[in-house]
Formats: structure tokens, sequence, C-alpha cells
């Protein structure tokens, strides 16, 4: 059978040829990609990628070895197609998703946690406070809350963090 004057293998082919492209550029700029698919996640490019060489794929395999009506292919192939990519998409890009996103801590996580100053803190200026966490050891750029010189190796607690900024005053020990 015929489609635009092409044979339907060759249309497959050349769709599984673009698709694959396509792929290869996704997975080269796919971050500038992640923002404007993100609020319609059924139409990531990773997903209609996926579709179009599971597609064109199966569909240039049966044209080629069945006798089937084109038809028929088009909706077999259809049908696998929508089975791997939702079994790629949940057993495969939402957990790389979630994996990709966990620090092992959030930064409201260590807000009341206490540190020690690794780069001495100077009045309205910048140091540096390092925090032993469950998942390692964390070092942010730290500013005295009560603008005030911290040395280095003081103890202290963070107070709140703005913009990846500790905000830390004198650890004082209740023993």
């Amino acid at each position: 059978m015929t489609l635009f004057g092409y044979a339907i293998q060759d249309l497959y082919l050349w769709m599984l040829i673009i698709a694959a492209i396509l792929t290869v550029v996704v997975l080269l700029f796919g971050d500038l990609l992640d923002g404007i698919f993100e609020s319609v996640p059924f139409l990531h490019p990773v997903i209609v990628l996926s579709f179009s060489i599971f597609l064109s794929a199966i569909g240039y395999v049966l044209e080629w070895f069945m006798n089937w009506e084109s038809l028929v292919i088009l909706i077999i192939s259809s049908i696998l197609s929508i089975i791997f990519v939702t079994l790629l998409h949940i057993f495969v890009l939402v957990p790389i998703r979630s994996a990709e996103q966990s620090w092992g801590y959030s930064e409201e996580a260590l807000m009341g946690s206490v540190g020690t100053v690794i780069v001495s803190i100077p009045i309205d200026g910048y140091g540096e406070v390092m925090v032993q966490w469950k998942s390692g050891v964390i070092s942010k750029p730290a500013v005295s809350y009560d603008n005030e010189a911290l040395p280095q190796g003081e103890r202290v607690l963070i107070i709140e963090i703005k913009d990846g900024v500790f905000y830390v005053s004198p650890y004082e020990s209740l023993d």
C-alpha cells in the first residue's frame, strides 16, 4: 500500500529515523524543554518520541514480515506502542525523575541544625558553615543572623535559610 506516493514501509522507516534523531537532540538539550512540558506530563518529549519510535519500529517490522492490511498493522502498532510507553513511563521515567530530585535533605530540614563555622564569618560578610547530616557533610555559605563576627570553629545554630545561604547564631548548649 502507498500513502502520499510512498510505500508504507518507507514512511515507517523515515518516521523511525526522524524520531531517533529528535531523541538524541532531546537527550542533549532536554533540560531546556523540561520547564515547557512540566504542566502536561503525557506530552513530555521523551514520551512522545518513545511512542513514535515504538510505533514506527513495530509498524515497519509488521509491514515487512506480515501480509496484513496496513490499517490493522497501524492499530496493532498503536496499541503495542501505548503499552510499551506506559510501561516505560511507570517503571523508568517516574523513578528517574523522583531519584534525580532527591538530595537526601531539604533546606527546610536543615533549619534548627547545629553546625560548625569552617570559614570565619565577619560582620556584614559571608563565611561558611559545615553541618553533619544523615547523608553526609553539607557546607554552605553563611552570614550572622545577629550581624556579629563568628570565628572559625565556633558551633552555630541555623536559624534561617534564604537562597541557599545559612543565617546562623552562636549555639548555646543547655548542658
